[in-house]
C-alpha cells in the first residue's frame, strides 16, 4: 500500500547542512529524462544532504526502470468490497491462532512496545497480519528499483524522490543492501511494510544487534511499528473501536464519522455495548454495511488506522481484528440491505453528482463523500439516513 501522502513529516538528515531552497527545488524538480542524468542528480542531491558520495553510488549503481512497478502503479486496484465480505477473508481461523501465538512468543517485546509506547499487541499484531501474514509475503520488487521507478516517473516524483534519498541513507547506516533487498511495488520494505523515510525516523532496534531490520526481525518490526503508530497520535489507555447495538427507532443521522458524542450521551441514546463498557469520551457510531450490520463505536483512537491506510473498510477491519485479538466476541452481522453493484454504484454517483453534491471521482466506490451525499439525501426522502446505499434508493432517485 502506498502510504507516502499520509505519513508524519520527513526526518532530518543526520548531518545537517546548509542547503539554499532553491537548489532544493532544483533537485525535487528533476524527474523524467535520461535515466542516468536523473540518478547522477538524485546522488547530488543525496550528498548535498550530507549521505556520502560513496553510500549514493552503492545504492544507485545498476539501479534499473523497473516495468512491473509501473504496470503496478497505473493498475491500483479500487477497494469495492463491502466490511463483512471483506473482514470475513481478511480475519480467518489461521490469522487468529497465529496472531495469538504471535502475541505470546514476543510478550516481552510487546510489553516494552506498550511500556514505551503505550501501544496495545493486539493493534500491532493485526496491522503485521494484514499487511505480510507475519512477514510471510512481503513483496519481491527490489526496493532501490522501485523508488528510482517511481522517482524518475513525473506523476508523483515528491512522494518517492525523498524515499529513494532515505534508501541512500539506509544503505549508508547498512540497513539495506541495494541489490538483495526486495519489498512492496511501492517500496515498502519489510514486516509491516514500511518506507525508508519512516524507518530512518522510527526505527527500533528490538534484538539488540545493531541495525533496524524489518524484513528479518520481528522484535525490530514491533518496535518499531509502535514507535510509528504512537507518532500518528496513539492515545495510551484509551480503546479504538467497540461493537454495540442499537435501538431500531435510533436517529440514524446522527452516525457516521466525523459525528461525535460523548460515551455516555450515546448510552442515553440507547447504544449498549456486546461486552465490556462504553467509555466516556468522544466516539463516533459508525455503520459500515448500515443500520442492518453491525455497529460500532469508533473512539479517537480510530483515527490512527485512517492515517495508516484511508480505506474506511480496511481500517475498520483492522480495528475489529484487533478487537478480536485482544478478546472481543465476533460481531454480529446481522441481516443487512443489499448493497450496490459496480454499475449501480457508478449510477448513484452520478446522479449524485448532478444534484449538487460532491461524490468526488465517479468509480464506483463507497467512500466518505458519498456516504455523506447517501445520508443527506436519504434524510431529505424521509428515509432512515444510515449512509447504507441500496437499490431502493437507486430507483426513488
Amino acid at each position: 500500500m502506498i502510504r507516502a501522502k499520509l505519513l508524519a513529516p520527513v526526518a532530518a538528515p543526520l548531518v545537517a547542512l546548509t542547503v539554499s531552497l532553491s537548489a532544493t527545488h532544483a533537485f525535487a524538480a528533476q524527474c523524467g529524462g535520461d535515466f542516468n542524468q536523473f540518478l547522477a542528480g538524485v546522488k547530488q542531491e543525496a550528498v548535498a544532504k550530507g549521505l556520502s558520495a560513496r553510500a549514493a553510488d552503492k545504492t544507485l549503481k545498476g539501479a534499473q526502470i523497473d516495468r512491473k512497478v509501473l504496470s503496478r502503479d497505473r493498475a491500483q486496484g479500487v477497494f469495492k468490497l463491502d466490511f463483512l465480505t471483506f473482514s470475513k477473508r481478511a480475519i480467518s481461523g489461521y490469522r487468529m491462532k497465529n496472531g495469538a501465538a504471535r502475541m505470546k512468543q514476543y510478550g516481552s517485546v510487546f510489553s516494552r512496545a506498550e511500556k514505551e509506547y503505550g501501544v496495545p499487541a493486539p493493534v500491532i499484531t493485526a496491522f503485521w497480519a494484514l499487511e505480510t501474514d507475519f512477514g510471510a509475503v512481503q513483496g519481491d520488487f527490489n526496493t532501490v528499483n522501485a523508488l528510482a521507478t517511481l522517482a524518475h516517473d513525473c506523476r508523483r516524483p515528491h512522494l518517492f524522490r525523498p524515499q529513494l534519498i532515505a534508501a541512500i541513507e539506509m544503505v549508508q547506516h547498512g540497513d539495506l543492501d541495494p541489490r538483495t533487498t526486495t519489498g512492496a511495488w511501492a517500496g515498502e520494505i519489510g514486516q509491516v511494510q514500511m518506507l525508508p523515510e519512516d524507518i530512518i525516523k522510527f526505527g527500533k532496534d528490538g534484538d539488540g544487534d545493531g541495525h533496524v531490520n524489518l524484513k528479518a526481525s520481528s522484535p525490530d518490526a514491533i518496535l518499531t511499528a509502535a514507535a510509528f503508530i504512537k507518532n500518528l497520535g496513539w492515545r495510551r489507555g484509551e480503546p479504538w473501536l467497540q461493537e454495540v447495538t442499537v435501538p431500531s427507532n435510533f436517529a440514524w443521522e446522527t452516525t457516521g464519522l466525523g459525528k461525535t458524542k460523548k460515551g455516555g450521551d450515546w448510552a442515553r441514546m440507547g447504544v449498549k455495548p456486546r461486552a465490556g463498557k462504553i467509555s466516556n469520551i468522544q466516539a463516533s457510531l459508525i455503520l459500515p454495511q448500515g443500520r442492518k450490520g453491525p455497529a460500532f463505536l469508533a473512539y479517537p483512537n480510530y483515527n490512527i488506522y485512517l492515517e495508516w491506510n484511508q480505506s474506511f473498510i480496511y481500517t475498520t477491519t483492522a480495528a475489529y481484528f484487533a478487537t478480536r485479538l485482544a478478546g472481543a466476541p465476533r460481531y454480529d452481522a446481522g441481516n443487512p440491505d443489499k448493497g450496490l453493484s459496480d454499475p449501480e454504484m457508478k449510477q448513484l454517483q452520478t446522479k449524485l453528482k448532478s444534484m449538487g453534491y460532491d461524490v468526488g471521482k465517479v468509480d464506483g466506490i463507497l467512500g466518505a463523500k458519498t456516504r455523506d451525499a447517501v445520508q443527506n439525501v436519504q434524510k431529505q426522502l424521509g428515509l432512515p439516513a444510515d449512509a447504507w446505499p441500496t437499490p431502493a434508493l437507486l430507483a426513488k432517485l
